[in-house]
């Protein structure tokens, strides 16, 4: 079977079933897990699906299709989990921008109607509060998202070393939202720009 007929038929039976867990798709399809985790990876990103503890589940009906994310709030564009940036507002909704940049720029936009922000430690990966992270801004790393790129790290040592080996500048949350806002007045770069 080609894999774009089994994405289509996988797409299906998540559709009917609502819930399916990985291994069994694995064992339906004849292939690795892996490659149902790629499989899935475009059905993530448009939002019909969202992952559960081992497997999937179908979001396109009742009120979770309200709450589809079609990408990021504030340019648009697809986003990863690595790099997502988190807003809760005042209003119990949750805004995901694609990445620190753009969820620096929304938390500044939206001022006094964010009651919270997470984002993901750039070395680590785990869940931290947005306003008591630091910032990387001038990094030679490229992430492939928007520019001026901003990386977020929970610990200022781990920010300073990673700048130690790959260049750039930390920031606090509150600096990092005058600098950012100081580059993109600058006209240095813009949110779609890449490296």
């Amino acid at each position: 079977m080609l894999p774009l007929e089994r994405k289509k038929r996988i797409r299906s039976l998540i559709e009917k079933e609502r819930h399916i867990k990985i291994a069994e798709l694995s064992n339906r399809f004849g292939v690795s897990e892996m490659t149902i985790h790629r499989d899935l990876k475009p059905l993530l990103e448009e939002g019909c699906i969202a992952k559960t503890f081992g497997g999937v589940a179908w979001k396109q009906d009742g009120q979770e299709a309200n709450t589809k994310v079609q990408g990021c709030v504030f340019c648009g564009r697809g986003y990863s989990e690595r790099l997502a940036y988190r807003l809760i507002l005042s209003n119990n909704r949750m805004e995901t921008a694609c990445c620190a940049h753009c969820g620096l720029l929304r938390h500044i936009q939206m001022d006094g109607e964010v009651m919270q922000a997470i984002c993901s430690d750039f070395l680590t990966h785990t869940t931290i509060s947005a306003p008591l992270s630091w910032y990387v801004m001038d990094t030679s790393v490229h992430m492939g998202c928007c520019h001026p790129q901003v990386l977020t790290f929970e610990w200022r040592e781990y920010a300073e070393k990673f700048v130690k080996g790959f260049g750039g500048n930390v920031y606090s949350f509150e600096e990092a939202k005058i600098v950012l806002m100081q580059k993109m007045n600058g006209g240095q770069n813009n949110c779609h720009s890449q490296k």
